[in-house]
């Protein structure tokens, strides 16, 4: 049996802003051995993170000077002891009492380290989203593309809505609670062995169902074992098990657009994808594995290459993508869009996400990316050898 990647393990620390360097080297410590522990059990362990407590509630009395300095320092510290994701949750933008000055913060933080995560909440279940909320994320959208190289500040920040402490995937991830472990994993390639499996005894359209009851063996088979040595190793370091994360994270070819279109529906954007969405996602959230996060099918078109390729031949746009996440996973992500993009048309987008969210009372974000010096029609040209260079739309 393969081994699938282990995209990331999160450690999501209790403790309170401000923190110390002894406390970053505590989790970088945990971190260190539970990256270890995959690693000779024979994982190939992409990426070690913190998430902590949302930084703007708090030291709600810093100056935004103050702040900006914190997390300058949080990087130093950060790359003292090599650790190159550390998220520091969200400004909640959607409680009434929210200084909305403070989302702009985000930018000038995110702008001046490479490590730091953080992202705004627009909305919760008992919150319903604001509009000027949106116009902030918007604007730190637009600076992030401005003012970081190839507008990669963008990957460290999304707009939230309705997503709950403890999820393992960046930029989403904060903590609430006891210091705690959670994992992520890259399992497309499990996904597309077992649909593989099931085509060789039919050529026709899969039944879903079918194809449904497949995965979920698989994902149960190849991820028990990934989440009991999370597990057993929590337990070791006295720190809680958040769970694991069964969103399929793709990448480049490991592609989960991909998958799906093995189903026999049709290439993703087709008639039928929503349906081959959705069984997936219901698969993911009933496996009886102790799950926290998304656990849906995420689709980042700048992060998978079949993905990029329809949204560049005209396939998917931005409303479709909406409309999958009513039965998906995450929302829109990793979304090319040209650098001279309103601030006003990115606030609208994020409004319906969040409106989306609230109305079905699910977790989901928004990753937008605004291209530097791109118009519309225009072709992306990322160095990044973990992106899919498409079309600006």
């Amino acid at each position: 049996m393969s081994f699938p990647p282990v995209r990331t393990l999160t450690l999501g620390l209790a403790d309170l802003h401000p923190l110390s360097f002894d406390t970053i080297q505590y989790a970088a410590d945990i971190l260190g051995k539970a990256g270890a522990r995959y690693t000779e059990a024979g994982y190939d362990v992409q990426t070690l993170r913190l998430s902590t407590r949302p930084l703007l509630d708090d030291l709600a009395g810093w100056s935004p000077g103050a702040l900006l300095r914190y997390a300058q320092e949080l990087q130093r510290m950060l790359d003292d002891v090599k650790l190159g994701f550390c998220s520091l949750g969200p400004a909640r933008a959607a409680r009434p009492d929210f200084p909305l000055d403070r989302v702009d913060l985000i930018a000038d933080m995110l702008a001046s380290t490479t490590a730091i995560n953080m992202t705004a909440l627009l909305a919760t279940s008992q919150y319903a989203p604001r509009m000027e909320a949106a116009r902030r994320s918007a604007n730190v959208m637009k600076r992030l593309a401005e003012e970081t190289p190839e507008g990669f500040g963008n990957f460290r920040f999304a707009a939230l809505a309705c997503v709950a402490p403890g999820c393992p995937f960046f930029p989403s991830a904060y903590h609430d609670g006891p210091t705690s472990l959670s994992l992520g994993v890259q399992s497309v390639g499990i996904v597309v062995d077992a649909i593989q499996s099931l085509r060789q005894e039919s050529h026709a359209p899969l039944d879903l169902e079918v194809a449904g009851e497949r995965i979920q063996q698989a994902l149960v088979a190849h991820l028990t074992p990934v989440v009991e040595l999370g597990r057993n190793f929590a337990a070791e370091q006295q720190v809680a098990f958040g769970g694991i994360d069964l969103s399929p994270a793709p990448l480049g070819e490991a592609s989960i657009a991909g998958a799906l279109e093995m189903c026999g529906y049709g290439c993703i954007g087709a008639p039928g994808s929503v349906a081959v969405v959705a069984a997936l996602t219901s698969v993911l959230k009933h496996t009886n594995l102790s799950t926290c996060g998304y656990c849906g099918v995420m689709l980042p078109v700048l992060e998978d290459a079949v993905l990029g390729k329809r949204w560049q031949e005209g396939l998917l746009h931005i409303h479709q993508l909406l409309l999958y996440s009513a039965v998906c996973g995450t929302g829109l992500d990793t979304i090319p869009l040209p650098g001279t993009i309103e601030e006003e048309e990115i606030a609208r987008i994020l409004l319906d996400v969040a409106t989306l969210a609230t109305c079905l009372n699910k977790p989901l974000s928004a990753r937008l990316f605004p291209v530097p010096g791109k118009r519309f029609g225009e072709h992306t040209t990322f160095t990044s050898p973990y992106l899919t260079n498409t079309v600006v739309r």
